[in-house]
């Protein structure tokens, strides 16, 4: 289940938001209720059979549960060796090790194109990456296995953010509020919840609907500008729509989750823009990265000139924030744009200040604000990979065969009633893959894999319209085994082959 996808999430969610109410109104809607109710939407939403072999299928949800053991054992390591006086050899290794089940779930077929990366493992990654960072700099010497398991997986946001830092939740952890406070809560998370229905329900679907789809179809440069355009406005308004919905549910637990937009389109300058737009993920990539690598550069004397160093880190951390939306192209693509930006912005407003080309005064903000704005939705174009996809084909249907993809899939369902998983090229994130079902050797139907699912759009994988529903002939219905593959081209997707009515 995708969290905020849908208004049957919103309904399994009342039976743990009417007892919170009635649990804060006694001061009883705390850390432990709050752990309680993280454990039942975990489960809730990652009890997913996932097949990892043609006879096993393990449920999700234990892919997440042995995945936050591992984050806590190297945490746990990690500050053991550092009370002993470890250097930066034990640090280095906890970073590789916590990093070690991204990597596999982007960059190894095996399991990046299978669930084992499981929806929402960037996300958690950094946060686990945030308490190794305050281990090292010994600003957390001790943390409890409770709190640490629902920093990493409150529920609110563990599937896209907002990335809270470990010493500002443990805060709010630990509080007990009293009524007035509760009450306080209550109003500021149901004013972020329908904020988040407008946003998302409303405003994103609108723009997706009757804007950003249809000019997703228009050839020529007026169409790639009006795509541009629609979804820089859906990105922003489906994002802060499901941040306002995370932030708001955080708030009526406790847990005030840090704001990750304030008005971005604002901006003055692509420096303020990074201050308001995804502001968790910015300030994170600022804190750990960019500063880290600044000030080790300064003590190391690194460069004669202390201007490159920041030029460089720009480029670092912004690189790095393209490889981690994924490696394809344009991700990567996407992250040396902004580094340029920033680079750019940098050195022209160190050499504005002698000069004063550029002024200040109304005409000079709106002037500022404009081209902020647009330079940024260019990178948004190029972060979509629909210039991509529009300059490598023409054609309505792309076929696997032709040697210039890179297909992803997997094959999530296998009944009686139905077969259904998703496909998608990497290198056409935006254009439909064409799936063959196949029984045995026998060819039973072929589809796009077109149907919209918002955990893909979410995980960066186009424009999320790669999911596949098949409904298998009467042949298929007949109680006896029957082995099911289903390929883009002459690949199968991951999981297959799957055996309909296996025990027979």
């Amino acid at each position: 289940m995708i969290p905020f996808a849908g208004f049957a999430y919103f309904g399994i969610l009342l039976y743990v938001a009417l007892p919170t109410l009635v649990l804060g109104a006694f001061r009883r809607a705390g850390r432990h209720w709050a752990l309680f109710a993280t454990l039942v939407f975990i489960v809730v939403q990652y009890w997913t059979p996932v097949r990892v072999h043609p006879k096993w299928m393990v449920h999700a949800f234990w892919f997440v549960a042995a995945w936050a053991l591992f984050q806590a054992v190297i945490a746990r390591s990690l500050l053991l060796l550092r009370a002993r006086g470890s250097g930066r050899l034990a640090f280095y290794s906890a970073v590789g090790a916590s990093l070690l089940p991204l990597f596999l779930a982007k960059a190894v077929p095996l399991f990046s194109t299978s669930q084992f990366g499981f929806l929402g493992i960037s996300y958690v990654t950094f946060r686990a990456l945030d308490l190794i960072f305050c281990i090292q700099d010994r600003v957390v010497t001790s943390f409890a296995l409770p709190e640490y398991f629902g920093f990493l997986l409150f529920f609110p946001t563990i599937s896209s953010g907002p990335i809270d830092r470990f010493r500002r939740f443990r805060t709010d952890w630990h509080k007990t509020r009293t009524r007035a406070e509760f009450m306080d809560d209550l109003g500021e998370g149901m004013h972020r919840i329908f904020r988040g229905f407008l946003y998302k329900f409303i405003l994103a679907y609108l723009i997706e609907r009757y804007w950003m789809n249809p000019a997703a179809n228009r050839p020529g440069l007026l169409g790639t500008a009006g795509y541009m355009y629609a979804y820089t406005f859906y990105l922003f308004f489906d994002f802060a729509g499901y941040s306002a919905f995370a932030i708001g549910l955080g708030y009526l637990f406790g847990i005030h989750t840090p704001e990750n937009f304030d008005r971005p389109f604002l901006a003055r300058n692509i420096r303020d823009f990074w201050n308001r737009w995804h502001i968790s993920l910015s300030f994170w990539f600022r804190d750990h990265v960019y500063m880290r690598f600044v000030f080790a550069a300064m003590r190391g004397k690194w460069f004669k000139n202390k201007h490159t160093a920041a030029i460089l880190a720009y480029y670092l951390s912004f690189g790095l924030m393209g490889i981690w939306h994924g490696i394809a192209p344009h991700y990567i693509l996407y992250g040396l744009y902004h580094g340029t930006l920033l680079s750019g912005y940098d050195i022209f407003s160190r050499w504005n200040k002698q000069r004063q080309l550029w002024k200040s005064g109304p005409l000079w903000t709106v002037a500022s604000v404009l081209l902020t704005f647009h330079a940024f939705a260019f990178g948004l174009l190029l972060f979509s990979g629909h210039m991509t996809s529009s300059t490598t084909s023409t054609m309505p249907v792309m076929s696997s065969m032709s040697g210039k993809t890179r297909t992803r899939g997997v094959l999530e369902t296998v009944s009686p009633s139905v077969i259904s998983g998703w496909a998608w090229d990497e290198k056409n994130p935006n254009t439909p893959v064409e799936v063959v079902i196949m029984e045995n050797k026998h060819l039973i139907g072929t589809m796009l894999a077109d149907q919209f699912r918002q955990d893909l759009a979410i995980e960066g994988r186009g424009n999320g319209r790669h999911g596949f529903t098949f409904t298998p002939p009467p042949a298929l219905r007949d109680g006896n085994r029957h082995l099911v593959t289903v390929l883009t081209g002459r690949k199968p997707l991951a999981g297959s082959p799957w055996p309909l009515n296996p025990d027979n």
